[in-house]
């Protein structure tokens, strides 16, 4: 979309580790880097965009043999599952690399003896801590509450001859790196990997395993395999042919211009990664961004909210464009951000079809009833048309160092305040007056026009957000590829005088909140019961670690109410021995309020707050199915203490 050369874009995703198939966390991280990818393509750069999966590991070869089936065997199933989610996603990866690939894992094996060669890596033994999910080396210090720092499971004592990256032999080195240069985003993570890692002494870390084999073999030494995160960096320069003859492109997209990755992996992004570059004398990639979680308000495949977060699920029903706004939108930059069905289906139809939607339809509907279809060139100007017009021509001078940022949900706010300034120019111009006498015609193609303008400048920048959409929009306002060209959306004027619409389907069909709940919720109904002792794998069996991080309290009911927008929800007041909260259930179709009050329940004390139609809630309380269309809420003894532990 722009005939300029502005050099190399290289960016990166994590490489994904398929123990499981991807989600929509997977997704935030994917689209991000998708969005500024075709971003800076329309700008001009050559662009190379890296995704892939790290497929080595213990966890790995675990649960292939839970499965008992090959690791690779394992895993081509889900790297296949990634790939179709992609695809349906419109995800435009120029390459996916798998640590399993030959080319990867011979060019693994040449770094790893170029480090040790350079004595950087030297064997020693290894006695500490490891987390298994993680794949993370710890010491006791480092630990929080004797558990993993990064997810909060139990670790394990781990013992066994291993080799060693020296890592402290760079900790002045890394630590100017990270204070000194914009590289680490955004700023408030570097002084969490400073002073939680850095200042209270960068210990060597275990660059090899001996108590598992799948993974890359140390060639000179048989038994030992290298420790994934020398194995999985190394992934952003063997992709362009570092070390290895498959392609031959290092030259000129490295160093990286953004790595992205989630929070949890920050460290090893900005303390281990440039070491390892350091030691190969290779340039340091620009910059790495650590944005945040989704959360899922802990009702993940919920019954009662009918949270569905199957991204394939989520994609045939809104469609990929609006899956893809949502998530962007609501993460601000380097924070976390919620995830429910109820946050995506009212962003979908405030954003999306009242706003954006409603814009165009309205804007091409007017144009084709007054004027055929063809506005006329005469005009007439009105000091109501400033604001607009200055708007629209400023808003790609601010939208592209967001995006060039990753300030993606900022950049998407400032879009959307011209679409709302566009609609609000509609209630102030009343086209439909200026329709009724021949005299205002000009006036009116002015009004027209100007929001046929707005909207060519909107959609052109929003066409990396949502690139299955805006293509669409342009057919429908009249403009071509040329007319949205990056170089034209900061000028106004661009569309023809006598620019001729075409009325087309709605963009983003309003969804109504509660029968689309509803539906989502049959969608979690089992096609079959499954019995313990008839599949231990389709019956999610967990760990005794796993339960114990949820939280089960007693509670007292002392007031309940009907939720007035749901037909389904009861607002619960509980006394949970302490300041008492509020839960909201889908239960109203079994219970009256009156009957609940005064009962004791078990409820989930640990789950992440919500908002349900409205009303916050702070907590689940647990129920049983009692048979087909009945549901039975778990009473305790009046005797039993409010906020006694459940276990």
């Amino acid at each position: 979309m722009c005939n300029c050369s502005k050099g190399k874009y290289y960016i990166t995703t994590p490489i994904y580790y398929p123990s499981g198939n991807p989600h929509i966390g997977h997704c935030y991280t994917t689209v991000a880097c998708d969005t500024i990818a075709r971003f800076k393509r329309m700008q001009g750069y050559d662009v190379m965009f890296l995704t892939g999966t790290d497929e080595h590991g213990q966890k790995i070869e675990l649960k292939a043999e839970e499965k008992g089936v090959t690791p690779k065997a394992y895993v081509d199933e889900i790297v296949d599952n990634f790939k179709r989610l992609w695809e349906t996603m419109g995800i435009s990866y120029d390459r996916f690399i798998r640590t399993t690939d030959d080319y990867h894992v011979e060019a693994v094996q040449k770094i790893f003896k170029t480090l040790y060669d350079k004595g950087y890596i030297y064997k020693g033994e290894y006695s500490g801590k490891y987390c298994t999910p993680c794949e993370s080396f710890w010491t006791e210090s480092q630990l929080v509450d004797g558990k993993c720092p990064d997810c909060g499971r139990e670790v394990i004592d781990a013992h066994e001859e291993a080799y060693f990256l020296r890592l402290s032999d760079y900790a002045d080195k890394v630590e100017k790196f990270l204070t000194e240069t914009d590289y680490l985003q955004p700023k408030s993570r570097v002084n969490e990997m400073v002073n939680n890692f850095i200042k209270p002494g960068l210990e060597d870390l275990c660059v090899s395993r001996t108590s598992f084999k799948w993974g890359v073999p140390v060639d000179f030494d048989p038994g030992h395999v290298v420790y994934v995160w020398v194995d999985a960096l190394s992934n952003y320069i063997t992709a362009l042919g570092y070390d290895n003859d498959k392609y031959d492109d290092f030259g000129k997209y490295w160093p990286a211009d953004m790595h992205m990755t989630a929070k949890e992996i920050v460290r090893f992004h900005s303390i281990v990664w440039p070491i390892i570059l350091m030691m190969l004398d290779l340039p340091l990639p620009k910059r790495l961004y650590g944005h945040g979680w989704i959360n899922f308000n802990g009702q993940k495949m919920s019954k009662s909210l009918g949270n569905v977060i199957d991204p394939f699920v989520l994609a045939e029903r809104y469609g990929s464009d609006a899956v893809r706004y949502q998530i962007l939108r609501d993460m601000p930059y380097g924070s976390d951000c919620n995830f429910s069905n109820e946050i995506m289906i009212s962003r979908i139809n405030t954003d999306l079809a009242n706003d954006f939607g409603n814009l165009v339809s309205r804007t091409v509907a007017m144009a084709d009833k007054y004027f055929g279809g063809t506005l006329p060139e005469e005009r007439e100007y009105d000091q109501l048309d400033d604001e607009l017009v200055e708007m629209a021509s400023a808003l790609c001078g601010k939208v592209t160092p967001m995006i060039g940022e990753a300030r993606l949900s900022n950049a998407l706010e400032e879009i959307f305040r011209v679409v709302s300034r566009a609609n609000k120019y509609i209630d102030e111009t009343e086209p439909w007056k200026l329709g009724r006498e021949e005299c205002s015609k000009p006036r009116l193609a002015s009004v027209l026009y100007n929001l046929l303008e707005s909207i060519r400048i909107c959609s052109g920048l929003l066409f990396p957000f949502m690139p299955k959409t805006m293509p669409k929009v342009w057919q429908q306002i009249g403009a071509d590829e040329s007319m949205t060209a990056y170089d034209t959306l900061g000028t106004f004027g661009v569309l023809p005088g006598n620019v001729t619409v075409h009325k087309g389907e709605v963009l983003f069909p309003r969804i109504d909140m509660e029968k689309e709940i509803e539906e989502l919720n049959s969608l979690l109904v089992p096609a079959k019961t499954i019995r313990e002792d008839e599949d231990l794998d389709k019956a999610n069996v967990i760990t005794i670690d796993q339960f114990a991080e949820v939280k089960l309290r007693s509670g007292e009911i002392t007031a309940c109410e009907k939720v007035k927008k749901s037909k389904k929800l009861l607002k619960l007041t509980v006394d949970d021995g302490r300041n008492g909260r509020q839960i909201v259930s889908g239960i109203a179709s079994w219970y009256q309020p009156e009957e609940l009050v005064g009962k004791k329940i078990v409820f989930v004390a640990n789950l992440a707050p919500a908002k349900l139609c409205g009303e916050l809630s702070e907590g689940m309380i647990l129920a049983c199915d009692a048979g087909e269309n009945d549901v039975r809420v778990l009473f305790l003894d009046k005797d039993v203490p409010n906020g006694s532990t459940i276990r």
